[in-house]
């Protein structure tokens, strides 16, 4: 077991290397957990089984020109375009790309939604406008 942990590291060791060379622009930093920073920053997370690939999704972000987002839903669709394009880098650069994993961290996206939209006061599932905020069509008799 100690051998294929080793093989893991050196392979995101060389993965690391590769991505620097092919993307001199980004910036490659040491963090607590896997995230973009914009417009060029890449925070890579402590070692874990999928880090290649929750690597290459933060490298996807960068590619994808991601910058800010005013509305949840457009935070999930960001999301999906930056596992896609994951999907894309993990082919170049032979990662496997686990179906399964990708879900689930988009799980905790659309779960955190969920929460996030149900009204405090009635339950009811809110609607979030333009600007950001939520608002009840129960509790605020809001017309559309």
């Amino acid at each position: 077991m100690e051998d294929s942990n080793i093989e893991q590291k050196n392979c995101s060791a060389e993965l690391l290397g590769r991505l620097r060379a092919d993307f001199p622009d980004f910036s490659f930093k040491e963090g607590v957990k896997f995230m973009f920073r914009p417009p060029k920053t890449i925070i890579i997370g402590p070692k874990e089984p999928n880090d290649s690939l929750l690597l290459l999704h933060e490298v996807g972000h960068a590619l994808c020109g991601h910058r800010d987002f005013n509305t949840d839903a457009k935070r999930l669709k960001m999301e999906r375009e930056a596992w896609e394009k994951a999907r894309e880098l993990c082919s170049f650069y032979g990662v496997f790309y686990d179906e399964n994993v990708v879900e689930e961290e988009l799980d905790t996206y659309r779960n955190w939604l969920d929460k996030k939209s149900r009204c405090p006061s009635c339950g009811l599932t809110r609607f979030q406008v333009s600007d950001g905020s939520y608002h009840c069509p129960r509790c605020e008799n809001f017309k559309i």
